[in-house]
């Protein structure tokens, strides 16, 4: 993760109701980054529970970035110093872990890195969590953007291969006792063998040859900002059977793609699918040519839902009301097939969604938006826009925005901040990651919840 001067978000969501055992491994509910769907009938509540833990006060911006459970506990990741829970202030270096459970504890495990975690996944019986990012050292052991550490304990697992020659964005447990790895890296644990895309041996830490998927390109266009061959995050399918993977590259397997694919988990390689959309092949006017940053699986995998920034198209026209996938929320069909045309879009008026988790009742959106239903602005409140600060919530079905009881703002709300950097959807609720950019702290008005908000079914 490269804050706001690359790439802003990793999110993602969604979490098993069940354990999943592949293999070796146990993989506990939530244990994988993207897990599927807690399928619970309903909606969140808008007002966060009490007592979750919160970034401290430090001077600086720090931010979580991402979140996963892993029985009754929570693992934290990103960049951060301090935590600060009910008057007590902790001492954590980019990790730590708390109760998933009221009161919310912080446990004593504290594993440091000298530099920003950007993933973690956690398995063998939460037992054990491998960490991605970009860092060259865990408690004080030489590790370079990656490393297998126990849980229950600061030691990293030294006899596990800990090295990637360039930052690690992604972390994802599979079936079968994988290990898919995605970042801006060519060599890995030793091998070259799966540039930026690795599928390692979670056991052995050793690329297992599963992936090869020749990724090759980067986006070119009048005025677009640097950027290079990467995959950036990546969510698995409820059934586990597939895998979306979003990222900058413009061939897979020799097949057209861009912004991202889909992943099928075969019995001996995994292979890019046929589900594509031409509307990714589109440019966005702005910093970040990689807009298509999150996306989230329907609890029964029939939809792909997206959630972007990127403002405007390339070469607007300055025309209303907006068409592209520039800062917008979309669902698209989950069939294996191309030509696929979005079933509906939500936008925010030109402003930025990082993440986006998807339950049976709604489909949460976060970021640093100011508003939804807004297609017919552009940094400001077009005809037919409704307040959405931070956080919303679309029906399933429609893309529609959840509204207050009056009817003048949208249902949820939240601190704009940075941006809601990572959503994980559980059996008991909604959890966001996010950050203290300008002192934000506030989830639905409460105070107190910089960095993390919980809101509970």
């Amino acid at each position: 993760m490269r804050g706001l001067a690359g790439h802003l978000a990793r999110s993602g969501v969604t979490v098993a109701a069940s354990a999943l055992v592949v293999g070796a491994f146990a993989l506990a509910p939530a244990a994988a980054k993207f897990a599927p769907a807690a399928s619970r009938p309903g909606r969140v509540s808008t007002h966060p529970a009490a007592g979750t833990p919160a970034l401290a006060p430090s001077g600086s911006t720090e931010q979580v970035r991402q979140l996963v459970q892993c029985g009754t506990t929570m693992f934290a990741v990103g960049r951060f110093t301090k935590i600060s829970q009910n008057g007590t202030t902790y001492t954590r270096d980019n990790v730590f872990s708390f109760s998933a459970v009221a009161p919310y504890r912080i446990t004593s495990w504290t594993p440091s890195t000298n530099g920003e975690v950007n993933s973690i996944a956690v398995a063998q019986g939460c037992t054990h969590a491998y960490i991605g990012g970009s860092f060259t050292q865990v408690d004080g052991q030489p590790a370079t953007n990656i490393a297998e550490i126990n849980t229950h304990s600061n030691t990293m697992v030294s006899q596990w291969p800990h090295s990637a020659n360039n930052m690690v964005n992604t972390l994802l447990l599979v079936p079968k006792g994988r290990l898919l790895v995605g970042g801006d890296f060519t060599t890995i644990n030793g091998s070259g063998a799966a540039r930026f895309y690795a599928s390692l041996n979670a056991a052995t830490g050793q690329n297992d040859g599963y992936l090869k998927l020749h990724l090759r390109g980067h986006y070119v266009y009048p005025g677009v900002h640097f950027n290079t061959t990467d995959i950036y995050n990546q969510q698995l399918s409820p059934d586990g059977r597939q895998v979306l993977a979003e990222g900058v590259f413009t061939s897979v397997q020799g097949q057209p793609r861009q912004q991202i694919f889909m992943l099928n988990l075969d019995a001996t390689q995994g292979n890019v699918s046929g589900w594509y959309s031409s509307e990714f092949n589109q440019y966005c006017n702005d910093g970040h040519p990689l807009y298509v940053k999150t996306a989230a699986w329907s609890p029964d995998g029939s939809t792909v839902y997206v959630a972007d920034t990127g403002k405007i198209p390339w070469n607007w026209n300055k025309k209303y009301p907006l068409t592209s996938m520039c800062d917008v929320a979309a669902a698209f069909p989950a069939t294996q097939t191309g030509g696929l045309t979005r079933r509906w879009a939500n936008y925010t008026g030109c402003y930025t969604l990082l993440s986006v988790a998807a339950g049976s009742g709604a489909v949460y959106i976060g970021g640093h938006e100011r508003y939804a239903d807004d297609a017919n602005g552009c940094k400001f409140a077009g005809p037919g826009a409704v307040k959405a600060p931070g956080l919303g919530g679309l029906a399933p079905r429609t893309g529609a925005l959840m509204l207050n009881s009056s009817h003048t703002a949208g249902l949820y709300s939240r601190a704009r901040g940075l941006g809601a950097d990572d959503m994980l959807l559980t059996g008991a609720g909604l959890w966001i990651a996010s950050d203290n950019f300008a002192g934000s702290n506030t989830c639905d008005g409460v105070g107190g919840h910089s960095g993390i908000c919980f809101l509970p079914y």
